[in-house]
């Protein structure tokens, strides 16, 4: 174990779904997806610790764990089973669900990856209706261990990323050498097990120009065009990025859906500390990952559609990002580093879809205003101020 790890776990840093994972693992399987590195198994570890009956965990990257796996080699006296990284085995999806069937009622049983197991294609059964699914985020402003200043935690997912080493390491070199051996990893490594992709080189090269577009328009014919692909390639290629949870992509939002799809995404990195440019970029960054961790931990707990949109119209007009919540509007958000003026396209978005509320983020603003409908504020206001709305109302909505 890790000394982060230790550190996570010592002060009861079981990450903010721990105790929700608990109470789902007395119904069903549970899923765990999420990045590479961000904390599953330490996550998955804290709740064995924490199980009163104990249990026994498997990796399946490990010789002797594989073959205990694949022999189901346990003891009726381990209850909670958790099996690490099982989607690598070409048959997980009808292995886990024959194992469910006949133990279900014996164990509690936690399968955790660092690729989409909600999508993931190899294995053939259907586990419909016999798991849950949740995913695990970075750290992001509304989920930081108490003894760091939220100012220094900010400071920090700018520059550092929220993955938990870098993050409470708070050094940017060591930083720096762990992100460049865990992208070395899940390229060479997840990528190549996991998919069909010859041209591992084009797809690093294609990750590194996506780096410095965040924020803006992502059309793929022209990304295609730049490193002599096919446009296809350049859509599987981001798609396959987005199946091992280093990107994210942010639709249009628009009231039809053919129209939506014509025209192209944004794309943000899970990890702040990929993004390459300047604070606003960062900043615009940092947000998409807050509210997108928001979004599914509501899909995950409460079982509704999320969605995060941006919108852009003919006339330029563009807002950051549309929270939607079971196709309900509830909240646009303009995201800016330094300019306090409230943006027009803000204010004519508000005034014409009617959201429940409007924000224009602001880093480093000292007290919060309201100009019309529109609440202007900084990033760590807004977590406070939702925080208190939540409890107040008993939503996370």
């Amino acid at each position: 174990m890790t000394i982060i790890s230790t550190i996570l776990i010592k002060n009861g840093l079981v990450r903010g779904i721990g105790s929700f994972i608990q109470s789902d693992l007395g119904r069903k399987m549970v899923f765990l997806g999420g990045p590479r590195q961000v904390g599953k198994t330490t996550l998955a570890r804290s709740l064995l610790q924490q199980s009163e009956k104990g249990g026994r965990y498997f990796n399946w990257d490990l010789d002797e764990d594989r073959q205990a796996v694949l022999n189901k080699r346990w003891s009726k006296m381990d209850h909670l089973l958790v099996f690490d990284e099982l989607h690598k085995f070409h048959r997980w999806k009808s292995w886990a669900k024959g194992v469910f069937d006949v133990y279900g009622n014996q164990h509690q049983i936690l399968v955790t990856g660092s690729a989409r197991l909600d999508v993931y294609r190899k294995g053939g059964d259907s586990l419909v209706g016999r798991y849950h699914y949740w995913r695990l985020h970075p750290f992001t402003l509304d989920e930081v261990p108490s003894e760091i200043n939220p100012e220094i935690a900010f400071e920090r997912l700018m520059s550092l990323g929220g993955f938990p080493e870098p993050f409470l390491s708070g050094d940017e070199r060591e930083a720096r050498r762990w992100r460049r051996a865990r992208l070395d990893q899940v390229i060479r490594e997840d990528i190549r097990d996991l998919e069909t992709v010859r041209n591992i080189q084009g797809l690093s090269v294609f990750l590194d120009m996506l780096r410095s577009r965040v924020g803006g328009m992502v059309v793929l014919s022209n990304l295609a065009e730049d490193l002599q692909i096919a446009p296809q390639t350049a859509k599987a290629w981001l798609e396959v990025i987005e199946r091992m949870y280093l990107v994210f992509r942010v639709a249009p939002y628009a009231r039809t859906i053919p129209r939506a799809i014509r025209k192209p995404p944004k794309v943000y990195f899970f990890d702040n500390g990929d993004v390459i440019g300047g604070p606003g970029k960062k900043f615009e960054n940092l947000i998409a990952t807050l509210l997108l961790k928001r979004l599914h931990f509501i899909e995950d707990f409460e079982g509704y559609r999320c969605e995060l949109r941006y919108i852009r119209d003919k006339e330029g007009r563009e807002v950051d990002f549309a929270v939607f919540v079971d196709g309900s509007l509830e909240e646009l958000i303009e995201v800016k580093y330094k300019e306090e003026t409230v943006s027009r396209s803000l204010i004519y978005y508000t005034e014409r879809l009617k959201p429940k509320r409007a924000y224009q983020l602001v880093a480093g603003l000292d007290k919060p205003y309201d100009r019309g409908n529109i609440r202007i504020l900084s990033p760590l206001q807004y977590v406070e101020e939702r925080e208190a709305r939540s409890q107040s109302l008993g939503s996370w909505i």
